[in-house]
């Protein structure tokens, strides 16, 4: 049998042996030696080095003292700790100077921290979540909220509220439109849980304790800015509190939709960012609804002031009054 094939039929370290592979080796020692023949039933004895051929007779195989096979395998072990060592003294001593001074100087934090890949945004989040003491404010926009995804954090935010931790949430109104966020709220501590929709938010943003603020960089999500900078978290917070003042909390009723001229808020807020030029697919992204239900919207504009056309409608919606109702 070749090495190949002792590796194939034999996948263990030295440290493993098999059982066949002991007791032979045991056998071995006990007598002194042990035929080929036999010990082709563990072929890892040779492979390791603990059978060697008998230089008397072919047939036979002789054992390798244990005190001998442990100081080949433990020599280049030890070698490479007292290399490792000695590297590390080596570090020390290079930058020991350097560590007297940074001493003697407070510590920096860098004010904003580029965050690349998911893992590394979730290790950042996963640390301010574990150092927060007070307060996250976060404002997650988009629609419906499916309750089995939610419930995947239940645990990790009622660890959260145990530690005396209040949350505040800002959703969009269409997260009303179905009943996950409401069953994920009723599985947690409401006492220090708030939640409030918006018609319209600005993209994801957490904020720890008024110190940390995690936001996107880019629209995929797959890179994001970690911010510590005093005066920036403290405008992003005060973003957050004036969306807060003209939220409605989750256990109230939205505003009235009813209008005298039959066009609703959310057909008003479709109507400014038709007008602003902002294309279907963007208007149902910063309203956190699909595109077909943006597109029945429109519709429902158009038909509401007598628009036959797109192009049409944009003059009616200018010429309607409709936007400065809206103010």
């Amino acid at each position: 049998m070749t090495t190949n094939d002792a590796k194939t039929t034999h996948p263990h370290s030295i440290t493993e042996l098999c059982g066949e592979g002991a007791r032979l080796y045991a056998a071995a020692l006990s007598t002194g030696r042990i035929a080929r023949a036999d010990a082709e039933a563990a072929p890892c004895l040779v492979e390791f080095a603990l059978l060697h051929p008998d230089p008397d007779d072919a047939n036979w195989l002789r054992p390798v003292p244990p005190t001998s096979v442990l100081a080949q395998r433990l020599h280049p072990i030890e070698r490479e700790i007292q290399d490792r060592r000695r590297l590390s003294v080596d570090l020390t001593e290079t930058f020991e100077p350097f560590m007297a001074i940074t001493a003697q100087t407070p510590a920096t934090t860098h004010a904003i921290t580029i965050l690349e890949g998911f893992q590394s945004i979730n290790a950042v989040l996963d640390g301010a979540t574990a150092e927060c003491a007070d307060e996250i404010l976060m404002i997650q926009p988009g629609g419906v909220r499916d309750y089995d995804a939610l419930s995947q954090s239940l645990a990790r935010v009622q660890e959260i509220l145990d530690r005396g931790v209040r949350m505040r949430t800002l959703y969009q109104h269409t997260v009303r439109y179905g009943p996950g966020i409401f069953a994920y709220l009723e599985q947690i501590d409401a006492g220090r849980v708030e939640v409030r929709t918006l018609e319209e938010l600005i993209d994801r943003m957490i904020i720890f304790d008024r110190t940390v603020a995690v936001i996107p960089a880019r629209q995929d999500r797959q890179v994001a800015l970690e911010l510590r900078h005093p005066g920036l978290v403290d405008y992003l917070a005060s973003v957050f509190d004036q969306f807060w003042r003209r939220a409605t909390p989750l256990t109230e009723a939205t505003p009235s939709e009813s209008a005298p001229d039959g066009i609703t808020r959310v057909q008003r807020t479709i109507a400014q960012l038709l007008v602003e030029g902002h294309v279907d697919e963007a208007i149902a992204r910063r309203l956190g609804m699909n595109v077909r239900t943006c597109r029945a919207h429109i519709a429902k504009l158009a038909a509401a002031l007598g628009s036959g056309s797109r192009a049409q409608l944009g003059y009616l919606i200018a010429q309607s009054g409709i936007l400065e109702q809206e103010r």
